[in-house]
């Protein structure tokens, strides 16, 4: 039997939001990039847990997708984290495939600034087993 210990949060226990949604934050796991942001619901989140890769569900299209299914670029789910109120977990992921995770073909979703900003510098590129989250 799989008992809780006291940083694990169940299933059950996380904080859906009344559509049955919750968002999912997703991380390549070694790196710490922020890849995108996404949706699930309850069957979405077990799926992700039973395939060992990402699955979302879209809100525009009202089904479940599996994270490159079609296109290759799947996410390995390495860990999965959850947030001090239980309503928004991160996924820990290695981003598969050509390593894009946006729909435009970026690498990650957040490639654009805001007008009136400040910039960040942007870290050079990083080997996978530079940096250990």
């Amino acid at each position: 039997m799989n008992e809780a210990v006291p940083d694990e949060v169940d299933l059950h226990a996380l904080a859906f939001n009344p559509d049955g949604l919750l968002p999912v934050v997703v991380q390549q796991h070694d790196t710490g990039e922020v890849l995108m942001v996404a949706w699930a619901d309850v069957d979405a989140i077990r799926r992700t847990l039973e395939l060992g890769e990402a699955v979302y569900y879209s809100r525009s299209r009202q089904e479940q997708w599996h994270k490159g299914a079609t296109s290759g670029n799947t996410q390995r789910l390495v860990g999965v984290r959850v947030d001090c109120d239980a309503d928004v977990v991160l996924y820990l992921v290695d981003q598969g495939g050509a390593g894009l995770a946006c729909h435009t073909g970026e690498r990650s979703c957040f490639h654009r600034d805001l007008v009136g900003a400040p910039r960040a510098p942007v870290p050079p590129p990083s080997s996978t087993s530079e940096r250990q989250l």
